[in-house]
């Protein structure tokens, strides 16, 4: 054995021997326990970054662990390779988007394996291939037949002077990312998936998940947010129309005195029409379209709004409510009008005041009354009702079910319940993308795409245009069909493309069987590998991505193709990488590698100047505190990369960087690299100890037992907790005892017992450290790899301790200890606390009535 540990010369050749020795190729095996271990898979947007490294090394531990323990693991990857990250990348770098995709597959599946990751890649995917996106368009179509896609007009973000649609992520303070033009809101012909039908479901199941983090169970309640309330009917005067609103708070309906509609509603230009408000009301539209329309840009915002000129009834008191449009009502929730009770709502108070609309108070506290004219903020919470007809003296909560109720009997509402979830809207007017398998016909409006004709390929030779647009809609040979229904040679292609969001949601059931080409999927391996055991991801996937996935899956099973319907049974989010952001004072923010340290400071090397250094935060290319991963394995080599990731911190916290931290684990394997080295020679040719520990005495009895100990507690922080950072903290613990009691191994059942040690180190570290692990087995003598094992399994009886402890109480108090060998019975305990100097000191010679043993932790003289 070399007697020093070389990354850089043995981590490559155990990599060959992994891919040409095809290690983690898997296959279903009905006569083994599957566990499917899948990490979120990446964009490939350039090189894998430290996010990147630790949730995949947390991963890989997981994968190799279970395939220690017996199980049959899949461990697969694949590429996110469609949409906005590769288009906006290649924008910015002067390529096309499948060039830049396609390398930077080829660069990060190099750094993956020179990570050590135990993936298959005989399962890789990529979801901008045609043979990927053949079956999303497949999945498509039967979910049209289904009635489960559709086609709307709905508002976008528009950037005007790009002449395209952007995602929400997209508008920056109002702006576009691109060109900082003011975005507005367009309306456009939009496709949709109706995600709604599964809203109920997708909320049961959220209880019926025991393996996800409470918090983006939370999150995902709160996204789909159900809301129990009444759908109230207000006619517009001197019409037969009426406006419909979803409220939870009917029981305020006698103090609604005006109501709000969304600008976007489609009633808004329709009721100014011809009135004295026309062109305000259109002003006040367009303005608002210039707007950040989330819920959460919104609440921000001063209230405002415009009076339509045309008025409504309130059913319940009969009078009349002008009709407003205003800043605050949101298309997206509800029915995007608003009963607005300005006495109960603190938003509609607001909006009162500043246009000096009536405020009724129609609940008041138990404790005291309240005076419109007085109050100078809303009163929201619970009490007794007034002003509100036949129902004055009822408490608010019980007159919630008692209105809802009178307004189903009168035929002017009825009970409902709302979701804030809505159909997911698909549609991308973007070129790197999957293609939607419609066609437009003027004779037969829209058709699908024949089966037998898909997929229908993205064209991969085609440049953007100017601005980014898609040149989707300008190819004749893409964009012009004949219609396979009627004939008609000038039908038009549908030349939007699916949202990414679309290929994430079932990628992981392609995994199962990567090459099926009968379907989405070979059912087979599918019953097999789903679903999904251990998912790892960042916890800003909660909402979207897991979300569609469980609808996804929800869809897929309701077509009969699959019998389940969630995907993930366990998640694990895993916390973000972070560190201190350095900035000059000359450059703003600058990487690390352009600091120095000098006299005892921190210096740019660009300009000289002082470096302040700022609070840790989440690494980030835009503020430049980034480590990039291959520095690391340059100059450490992927294991000891690894072990900080894993070592730093527990999975589910925030790792923060720390040169030191790297460094303190390269001298930890180091130092276990020496243990073997200077042994190695002595034990290889032996077999390792693994008989009971009363066999052995002294110091190497100790190290037997503590490996044993180590085993266990390793086992136990992997399989329960997933708390690297412990497990690795016991071995170091182990390696300090065998240092510190320094074996002789001259005798044969001291090295027996040193060996046992350092191939338990071994297999442990293996998960964690695998290039290293494989080294140090491999010179024990071992020919096949340590991934083919068992994971090393602790004695009970080496557990058992040597000696106990022993509390002395005398009368109930405590007076003394006592250690005792562990063997010892209850008359050996009680003969030897009677002989403690301490314990005869307070015996003083008395007469003793009692003396009781408790569990052999605890002996009580009575006097």
């Amino acid at each position: 054995m070399e007697t020093k540990y070389d990354p850089k010369t043995i981590e490559p050749i155990w990599q060959e021997y992994w891919e040409k020795s095809k290690l983690f190729k898997v296959e279903e095996d009905t006569t083994k326990k599957k566990y499917y271990l899948l990490e979120m898979f990446p964009y490939p947007s350039g090189k894998i970054h430290m996010g990147h490294v630790r949730n995949y090394t947390i991963g890989d531990v997981v994968a190799r662990y279970k395939r220690m323990k017996g199980f049959n693991v899949l461990h697969p990857m694949g590429w996110d390779a469609f949409g906005m990250p590769a288009e906006n990348a290649a924008i910015s770098n002067k390529t096309h988007p499948a060039k830049w995709t396609y390398a930077n597959i080829d660069t990060m599946r190099a750094q993956l394996k020179r990570m050590g990751i135990s993936y298959d890649w005989d399962r890789e995917i990529a979801t901008c291939t045609p043979e990927y996106y053949k079956w999303e368009q497949w999945l498509f179509l039967k979910m049209y037949e289904k009635g489960m896609a559709y086609r709307k007009e709905s508002f976008v973000n528009w950037c005007n002077t790009c002449q395209t649609v952007l995602a929400n992520e997209q508008v920056e303070a109002g702006a576009c990312w691109r060109c900082s033009k003011s975005v507005q809101q367009k309306k456009l012909s939009q496709w949709f998936f109706k995600i709604t039908e599964f809203a109920d479901d997708l909320l049961i199941y959220c209880d019926r998940l025991p393996g996800w983090p409470e918090k983006v169970l939370t999150m995902q309640k709160n996204w789909i947010g159900k809301s129990y309330g009444a759908e109230i009917r207000f006619q517009i005067v001197n019409t037969d129309k009426f406006i419909s609103v979803f409220t939870t708070r009917q029981d305020t309906v006698f103090g609604a005195t005006f109501m709000c509609l969304a600008p976007e509603h489609p009633l808004v230009l329709e009721l100014s029409s011809g009135t004295d408000q026309e062109e305000k009301v259109k002003k006040f539209v367009e303005k608002i379209s210039f707007q950040d329309r989330s819920s959460k840009a919104v609440e921000t915002f001063e209230k405002e709004g415009v009076f339509t000129g045309k008025y409504c009834i309130n059913p319940m008191t009969g009078k009349r409510m002008p009709i407003y449009t205003a800043n605050f009502a949101l298309m997206g929730y509800g029915t995007g009008a608003v009963m607005s009770v300005p006495a109960h709502d603190q938003r509609d108070f607001d909006f009162a005041k500043k246009y000096s609309l009536p405020i009724i108070v129609v609940i008041k506290p138990l404790d005291k009354d309240l005076d419109s004219n007085s109050m100078t903020e809303a009163y929201a919470g619970e009490g007794i009702l007034i002003n509100s007809g036949e129902f004055n003296g009822i408490n608010s909560k019980k007159a919630l079910d008692e209105i809802a109720s009178h307004l189903e009997k009168k035929g002017l509402g009825k009970k409902t319940v709302s979701f804030r979830l809505r159909d997911w809207g698909i549609s991308r007017q973007r070129y790197w993308g999957a293609p939607i398998p419609v066609i437009h016909c003027e004779t037969c409006g829209i058709v699908p795409v024949p089966e037998n004709d898909l997929p229908i390929v993205l064209p991969e030779d085609e440049n953007l245009l100017e601005g980014g647009k898609s040149p989707l809609p300008s190819l004749p040979y893409f964009s012009k069909t004949t219609c396979p229904k009627c004939g008609n040679k000038d039908a038009r292609r549908e030349t939007d493309t699916m949202d990414t969001f679309v290929e994430s949601s079932w990628y992981f059931e392609r995994y199962c069987s990567p090459k099926c080409s009968t379907g989405m999927f070979d059912k087979k391996a599918v019953d097999y590998w789903m679903p999904v055991d251990q998912y790892i991801g960042g916890v800003e996937h909660a909402i979207l991505h897991l979300l569609y996935s469980r609808y996804f899956t929800r869809v897929i099973e309701s077509l009969g193709l699959i019998n389940y319907k969630e995907p993930f049974t366990k998640l694990l989010t895993q916390g973000m990488v972070c560190k201190e952001i350095l900035s000059c004072p000359e450059h703003g923010y600058i990487f690390p590698q352009e600091v120095e340290e000098k006299d005892a400071s921190k210096k740019c090397k660009i300009c000289g100047k002082e470096i302040t250094v700022g609070r840790v935060e989440k690494m980030s290319k835009s503020k430049k505190n980034v480590i990039d991963p291959n520095d690391l394995l340059d100059k450490y080599g992927s294991d000891t990369t690894r072990l900080f990731c894993l070592f730093a911190a527990p999975p589910e916290k925030d790792l923060e960087w720390s040169e030191q931290g790297v460094d303190g684990g390269y001298r930890f394997l180091n130092r276990i690299w020496r243990l073997a080295a200077n042994h190695m020679e002595r034990i290889k040719c032996l077999e390792s100890f693994k008989e009971s520990a009363s066999e052995l005495s002294g110091n190497i009895r100790e190290i037997y037992k503590k490996t044993h100990h180590t085993i266990r507690k390793v086992t136990s922080d992997i399989e329960d907790r997933f708390h690297f950072n412990t497990a690795i903290s016991a071995v170091m613990e182990l390696v300090n005892t065998i240092y510190e009691i320094n074996p002789d191994t001259k005798d044969v059942l001291a090295a027996r017992v040193l060996r046992f040690s350092i191939e338990s180190i071994a297999l442990m570290l293996s998960p964690i450290v695998p290039h290293f692990s494989e080294e140090i087995w491999k010179n024990l003598g071992v020919k096949e790899s340590i991934l083919l094992s068992s994971w090393p399994i602790f004695r009970e009886d080496a557990l058992l301790k040597d000696e106990l402890l022993i509390v002395i109480q005398i009368n109930g108090k405590v007076r003394g200890k006592l250690t005792i060998s562990a063997d010892a019975d209850d008359e050996a305990i009680k003969k030897a606390a009677l002989a403690d100097d301490k314990a005869l000191k307070f015996i003083d010679n008395k007469p003793i009535k009692k003396i009781f043993v408790v569990q052999k932790k605890l002996v009580n003289i009575v006097l």
